[in-house]
């Protein structure tokens, strides 16, 4: 009688031998080298732009996120100046958070949906049998011969049009819901203290001063 320990382990190395295979038929059909093409047609100031909004830097801690130990860390600001000004800072100073919260939200979403996820599984099914039959450098069906890549560019547009149908419920409810939550914090999150970390300037070096400062020597009206 198996074990519950062996049917895991049997489980595991099954997913681990399948994501190998999957690896390897990937590297066989010239997906990194078309990764790489696309990559070196990005320029490189685009790369820099995005791998800087991506900074782990611009993600806020959650004491500074829900103010806590401030003593007025969330009010309604009625100045509609002020107010203008809190939404902007606050956008700028908490986006990657809420960023990280729709990315969350989202991936709650899709584990309690059971027709996203069995869409998700065929979907990974279909590749999987892709890959398998075109191992040999074409796809056969019928009497029909698909190149490897046509394939694989054939079921990539498939694939987007199969997320956009299997996930837009859930991309709208996401979506709206974490639009709410995000407004609601920027209109009420009072995080102006921290503005001074946007202006901070680090100063490196050391201080020169000669025998001639003005503050060592004293002014014209201290020497009269």
């Amino acid at each position: 009688m198996a074990t519950p320990e062996g049917g895991t382990a049997n489980t595991m190395s099954s997913i681990v031998g399948l994501v190998n295979t999957a690896k390897e038929k990937w590297d066989t059909s010239g997906g990194n080298e078309v990764m790489g093409k696309v990559s070196a047609a990005i320029p490189e100031s685009t790369k820099k732009y995005v791998s800087g909004i991506f900074k782990r830097e611009h993600l806020r801690t959650l004491t500074v996120f829900f103010g806590i130990g401030e003593e007025r860390p969330f009010y309604i600001e009625k100045t509609p100046s002020l107010l203008v000004e809190r939404l902007r800072h606050n956008a700028a100073f908490f986006y990657l958070n809420y960023f990280l919260l729709t990315a969350i939200l989202f991936c709650l979403t899709l584990v309690i949906s059971p027709s996203a996820i069995i869409g998700m599984a065929l979907l990974a099914a279909a590749w999987m049998w892709v890959i398998r039959a075109s191992q040999t450098g074409a796809l056969k069906i019928g009497g029909i011969s698909i190149p490897q890549q046509t394939a694989t560019i054939v079921m990539g547009i498939i694939s987007i049009f199969a997320l956009l149908y299997l996930l837009s419920g859930i991309f709208w409810w996401t979506l709206f819901t974490s639009g709410f939550f995000c407004a609601v914090h920027a209109f009420m999150r009072d995080a102006s203290m921290h503005k001074d970390l946007e202006d901070a300037v680090a100063m490196e070096g050391d201080l020169q001063m000669g025998e001639d400062a003005a503050f060592l020597n004293g002014s014209p009206v201290d020497q009269i």
